[in-house]
């Protein structure tokens, strides 16, 4: 099992550095990660763009963390939803993240409301944007080079996002065993959660 709609490919150094980072740090291979096993170097470079895309917005990993979890749950991408999910309930509470999640966004600030508002308009239609998106980020005190940080690390998740769903990733069963029920039960969306681990 794969957890994706590709088979594995064989297990190179790059591949396997990619599997034990994941094995250090979660105990288990991500099915993401043997996904991604087909462009190790890619995924690599990615990340690093991700984090120097964000960097600028000089924002808290709260703030990365609604970004993420209101883009992807906007997309309907179950894995990052529920991987991000954890990570801001984590960071902040079960209830908040289940409200990212959800889109009633309750418990955040404005300016967190308005960054939530705008990944999820990302994600949905960028074209739609309008001066008035942009001044409502304004208002709540983000300046225009943290609004293209944000806009561009959003953009870049979503890319993530967009090849882990064509190709069919799905959640972790020990992720979604780990993580607290109201964030599992906010995610109605998606690929179901794998029914047992990879092997």
């Amino acid at each position: 099992m794969t957890g994706s709609l590709l088979q594995e490919p064989p297990v190179s150094a790059e591949v396997q550095a990619l599997y034990d980072e994941d094995l250090k740090e979660d105990g288990y291979v991500w099915n993401g990660s043997r996904l991604w096993a087909h462009q190790p170097g890619t995924v690599k470079q990615l990340f690093g763009v991700m984090s120097e895309a964000f960097r600028p917005s000089g924002l808290s990993f709260r703030q990365r963390g609604i970004l993420v979890t209101a883009a992807a749950s906007a997309l309907g991408d179950s894995c990052c939803s529920l991987a991000w999910g954890g990570k801001l309930a984590k960071a902040s509470d079960a209830a908040v993240a289940a409200g990212v999640l959800n889109g009633s966004d309750a418990g955040l600030t404005d300016q967190e409301k308005a960054m939530a508002a705008w990944a999820r308009k990302v994600a949905r239609d960028p074209n739609a944007t309008t001066p008035a998106d942009i001044q409502a980020l304004r208002d709540c005190g983000l300046d225009d080079g943290q609004i293209f940080a944000i806009t561009a690390f959003v953009a870049l998740r979503l890319a993530f996002s967009t090849i882990n769903d064509a190709l069919g990733c799905l959640p972790d069963a020990q992720l979604v065993q780990s993580l607290p029920r109201e964030v599992c039960d906010a995610v109605t969306f998606g690929r179901p959660a794998a029914q047992a681990p990879a092997v």
